[in-house]
């Protein structure tokens, strides 16, 4: 059976159309909204967390508040370092388009009275570099912060801000016992940001700067606040105050610096230590060439400038106090005392000195080439008699040498908190050469008559610091005590037996040390420190005169300790390089710091 076909007219085929259009318009409404509903699930539900961040990122700025570093004081309560406020003008490249520039720069060039071309410069460096924050000028006065401030809501996107820098008021003075701090370094960041380091932060780099970094740096604080959409600042919502670094109180005495600084002022290169024999007290340390902290406090550094302190021959960044020399003279007390301790040269022993002796293949001469006649170790100590100490230190050998420097501190590190900037020099011996000398093959390099000889009075294989000559003397000034030199009591008991120990040393050792030492201020070598010099108090001390076995020209050394009975001071000076004698260049320097310390007393 045939199906009959159905012919629909227009019309029919019209209504038809317009039957099927709602379902068409439903559907299409359903999958917008469904794919709304997707959508808001995927946002709310997916990302909710995410995006719920990122929105409270753009409304809530949290702005972080430095801490202000603790000061750095003399023993008096005197400023050394300290921090002080400094003023930045910059702008927000997002909140400030090329259109407003032109007449914000007008704006800030006529207020603040800056060069407009110096903006523009900066302008244009800026917005390449950093499209977050641009410097347009550092170091505002006062009076231009305060006209800034009169009108800073017509300034959109430029503000003032404030950074606190590292100031030393007296510039070089004591520079190498300060230190001086740097900004942290990525690697720095990453090892320590557990500690509530910041990338913004200043860390101690030398000195006690870097020795005392966690008591003098402090706590970052900061603010939270909420902004628009423009980034106008609404309201503080919350603010932890930054806690400030504690204060530090070091031993070093601002007069005495002084004076120990003006007295190295017309030397090439040197150093001065004043210490207390009592306690280790450091009093004074300076060190020429120097260089002032303030450098490394400055926002921006000229390279040209980093670059002559860093890699100047002068080496203005290396503390002479606390770097190793060739000691001459002024170490013949060693030997003293390894001839005595060892029983093979007793205190009264009596020798005949010599115009020249000889070791091995050299002639070890007399300083005056003529000899002394027989003297005993109180007057060889007077007038500095090599050929003496020859025949002490070849005659009880290298061991019985280096035992005897080990005991008053010497190839060893003093304590000080700066230890990480100290040499612990040299003393040399046969167990030493046999390893090489710190240059050669192990066996290649064995131990000469003409070593032991040198070491006898302090020359070619024998190095030490000015510090660890203080320290030296300060047993023969205090009675028998190693003490620990330092630059801030910070609550230790320094004279406790972990900071102070008794030497091993028989007294009538000591004695005789010690009264050759201050026949060398009454009638030897030293006689100049008191010509003229009425008020000093009686002293005891040595002067050196040493070759530099580096190749330079002759060092100078004077150490002295006063009063003699009751010693309160020990002073060593020393200049490098500087040729003449000891009781010529040093002693002159050393008188100076003890005149400053007489009239405190």
């Amino acid at each position: 059976m045939r199906r009959k076909r159905v012919h629909l007219d227009a019309n029919q085929k019209r209504t038809v159309g317009l039957i099927n259009q709602p379902s068409l318009f439903l559907g299409l409404v359903i999958i917008f909204f469904g794919a709304m509903v997707l959508r808001l699930f995927w946002l709310q539900i997916i990302k909710g967390t995410y995006f719920s961040k990122l929105s409270d990122e753009n409304r809530i700025r949290l702005v972080s508040r430095a801490p202000v570093r603790g000061k750095l004081l003399d023993r008096n309560g005197r400023i050394l370092a300290d921090s002080k406020l400094a003023y930045t003008l910059s702008i927000q490249p997002r909140l400030v388009n090329k259109n407003s520039w032109p007449e914000l720069s007008k704006n800030l060039s006529n207020l603040l009275e800056i060069p407009i071309q110096q903006l523009e410069l900066k302008y244009a460096k800026g917005v390449q570099s950093d499209p977050f924050r641009i410097i347009l000028a550092r170091n505002l006065s006062r009076e231009q912060v305060i006209r800034f401030k009169e009108v800073e809501q017509t300034l959109h996107g430029s503000q003032v801000d404030v950074e606190i820098i590292r100031y030393y008021p007296y510039g070089t003075l004591a520079a190498h016992v300060l230190g001086y701090t740097q900004p942290i370094t990525r690697a720095e960041f990453l090892r320590l940001s557990s500690k509530g380091y910041r990338i913004r932060d200043r860390i101690g780099r030398t000195g006690v700067e870097a020795a005392y970094e966690l008591h003098l740096r402090g706590e970052w604080g900061g603010e939270m606040l909420e902004v628009d959409a423009i980034g106008d600042i609404q309201r503080s919502i919350g603010f932890k105050p930054p806690v400030a670094g504690q204060d530090l109180v070091l031993t070093i005495d601002l007069d005495l610096q002084r004076a120990a600084e003006k007295a190295l002022a017309d030397k090439k290169a040197g150093a001065i230590v004043a210490i207390d024999p009592r306690t280790g007290a450091i009093m004074a340390m300076a060190s020429r060439p120097n260089y002032d902290p303030n450098f490394f406090s400055k926002p921006i550094m000229p390279q040209k400038q980093y670059d002559k302190l860093f890699f100047s021959s002068q080496l203005p960044l290396f503390s002479r106090a606390i770097n190793s020399y060739d000691p001459g003279s002024t170490w013949k007390p060693v030997t003293a005392i390894a001839g005595m301790e060892s029983g093979k040269f007793p205190a009264d022993v009596r020798l005949s000195t010599a115009p020249c002796l000889k070791y091995g293949s050299h002639c070890f001469r007399e300083h005056n080439g003529k000899g002394f006649g027989v003297i005993g170790y109180e007057d060889a100590l007077r007038v500095s008699s090599n050929t003496f100490f020859y025949q002490v230190g070849v005659g009880v050998g290298s061991k019985a040498l280096y035992d005897s420097a080990k005991k008053l501190g010497f190839d060893s590190l003093t304590g000080i908190e700066i230890s990480f900037e100290e040499s612990k020099g040299l003393v040399g011996n046969e167990e030493w050469a046999a390893k090489g000398r710190g240059w050669g093959e192990p066996g290649q390099t064995p131990w000469q008559p003409e070593d032991i000889a040198s070491a006898s009075i302090g020359q070619a294989v024998v190095q030490i610091t000015p510090l660890q000559l203080a320290r030296a003397y300060a047993v023969f000034a205090n009675g028998g005590y190693l003490i620990t030199p330092h630059l801030a009591t910070f609550n230790q008991d320094w004279t406790s037996p972990e900071y102070r120990k008794k030497v091993d040393i028989q007294t009538s050792t000591l004695e005789t040390v010690r009264r050759g030492l201050r026949k060398v201020i009454e009638s030897g070598t030293g006689s100049r420190l008191t010509i003229d010099a009425n008020n000093l108090p009686p002293s005891a001390g040595k002067t050196g005169t040493a070759e530099d076995s580096t190749g330079g020209a002759d060092h100078a050394w004077f150490v002295c300790f006063a009063p003699y009975e009751s010693s309160d001071i020990v002073i060593v000076a020393f200049a490098q390089n500087t040729p003449g004698g000891g009781s010529v260049h040093a002693l002159p320097m050393a008188r100076r710091v003890l005149e400053a310390w007489q009239n405190q007393r």
